[in-house]
């Protein structure tokens, strides 16, 4: 059995123990054994951070870029070999995989290009005879926390722009799927970046996590996962003044209009609330559909549901594989339970799969009928199971995709150019989709959300230097 180790200053470690990766999909396949960091080893890499940052933040701008580009393109050379081994740890098809671990060589692609267009502003001071200039400058060591639902795709999107603005890294990917992350971290180990600017330190969240956030050495925390630690997070970079950035939960909305076209409608639901098992943030577990077209879309939505084919991750023809863990599986046939004892109608699935291997394998569950006040649709339930909510028309549905606590992405599938305009405007969501699924975003324009879903700048695209970088005004007498 391979053993994985920590990357700290451009040496492999080991730590203290080792836990199994897993394969959702059958559990007699163990991918590998992960080492388990402790607060030792964040403190080693952050030392290591430390004393690479004077460098690598005056460095050469062409270095990071070559660095960055040349990361990007033997991700995307191995898009095959990385999107099978993300589809075994994490559950997700191997075409999503494939299609993640492709964002991800994009993501550094693009940032690899972000290092050439640093920019400031000159701009002239209200007193004669002075120059004022406006730069941006990295923010120093940075700890990034992310979760196991995107294993390669989020851990790129916050290392790349990390790092092209010139900051050190200590990566903490989440202790579930620790293999895809360790894949990249080889990668860019060997992308000819000095030793400790990228440092991978695993292990679980309550050790290696808490020892990051607490860590004086720590100038800034970028954290994906749940609403509670997220919080928690903010609470203590506040106590110390690091920058945080969090993106935690959605319960998003879909509205479809009487004048929607009804497949369109009805794949678009299909796409948001199922496919990677429903296990993403952006994915809508509310449908919110109006009286005039409720019942052929339920018959629709059943009839389609009927030809989804659920699998092993990496078999040809799935159309979804396995939930991700077996506290995961437990969680959403706990929500199915709790939905039907609300006297919401479970209108198809939401029942335990055996298949031909022992695996986390579950039914797509549906509800119509169901009550804006159930918990089923308050609260984040992050697995196949979507609700059917019954409204009178426009103003009723956008008010009910409106109460909720989040506001990450929203949807509605319309003809009508009128709603359209009016929702994207009105929707309380930090990103809209009109005749799309909620799920799907591009690499390079910036993502996040409102309310409870995203605190702090957003990431992705150019937004991502709000995060990353310190406005520095320096003013010269002539």
């Amino acid at each position: 059995m391979s053993e994985f180790n920590n990357l700290i200053n451009g040496e492999w470690l080991a730590g203290a123990s080792y836990s199994p990766n897993l394969n959702p999909s059958n559990l007699a396949d163990v991918i590998g054994q992960y080492t388990q960091g402790d607060a030792s080893h964040v403190d080693a890499a952050v030392a290591a951070a430390t004393a690479a940052f004077p460098a690598w933040s005056t460095g050469s701008v062409q270095a990071r870029s070559d660095a960055l580009d040349k990361i990007g393109t033997e991700i995307l050379a191995r898009k095959e070999e990385l999107g099978a081994l993300l589809a075994r740890e994490e559950g997700k098809t191997r075409a999503e995989g494939i299609g993640e671990v492709t964002r991800a060589g994009q993501i550094f692609k693009f940032f690899a290009g972000e290092c050439l267009r640093l920019s400031g502003e000159t701009v002239p001071s209200v007193r004669p005879g002075i120059g004022v200039e406006i730069t941006r400058e990295p923010v120093g060591v940075v700890g990034l926390i992310t979760p196991w639902n995107f294993p390669i795709a989020i851990p790129a999107w916050k290392i790349a722009p990390a790092l092209a603005f010139g900051n050190c890294v200590v990566l903490k990917p989440a202790d579930l799927v620790p293999g895809s992350s360790w894949a990249l971290a080889e990668i860019i180990h060997r992308s000819g970046i000095p030793a400790g600017v990228f440092n991978l330190v695993m292990g679980r969240g309550s050790v290696i996590g808490n020892a990051l956030v607490q860590h004086p050495g720590i100038h800034a925390i970028s954290f994906t996962g749940s609403v509670g630690v997220g919080r928690g997070i903010a609470l203590e970079c506040a106590k110390s003044g690091k920058k945080v950035q969090l993106e935690m939960g959605g319960k998003n909305p879909q509205v479809v209009l009487d004048d929607a076209n009804l497949d369109q409608a009805v794949e678009l639901c299909v796409q948001s609330a199922f496919y990677s098992t429903g296990q993403r943030c952006t994915a809508s577990s509310r449908l919110i559909v109006t009286e005039g077209i409720y019942p052929r879309f339920i018959e629709a939505m059943k009839a389609r549901m009927a030809k989804i084919k659920v699998g092993d991750a990496l078999a040809q023809g799935t159309d979804i594989g396995p939930v991700s863990s077996q506290s995961q599986l437990e969680q959403d046939l706990g929500y199915v339970e709790i939905g039907k004892a609300e006297g919401a109608m479970l209108a198809v699935g939401g029942e335990r799969l055996a298949l031909g291997t022992e695996g986390f394998y579950m039914a797509p569950a549906l509800f119509s009928d169901s009550g804006k006040t159930m918990r089923i649709n308050r609260e984040e339930i992050f697995g196949p199971v979507a609700s059917v909510i019954r409204v009178k028309d426009y103003d009723e549905a956008l008010a009910t995709a409106n109460d909720t606590e989040f506001g990450l992405s929203a949807g509605i599938a319309t003809t009508s150019l009128k709603y359209a305009t009016h929702f994207k405007r009105h929707s309380q969501a930090g990103m809209v989709m009109v005749n799309l699924p909620t799920a799907g975003v591009d690499y390079h324009v910036p993502f996040g959300g409102r309310k409870g879903s995203s605190y702090g700048p957003r990431e992705q695209g150019r937004y991502a230097q709000e995060f990353f970088t310190i406005v520095k005004t320096a003013y010269t007498l002539a």
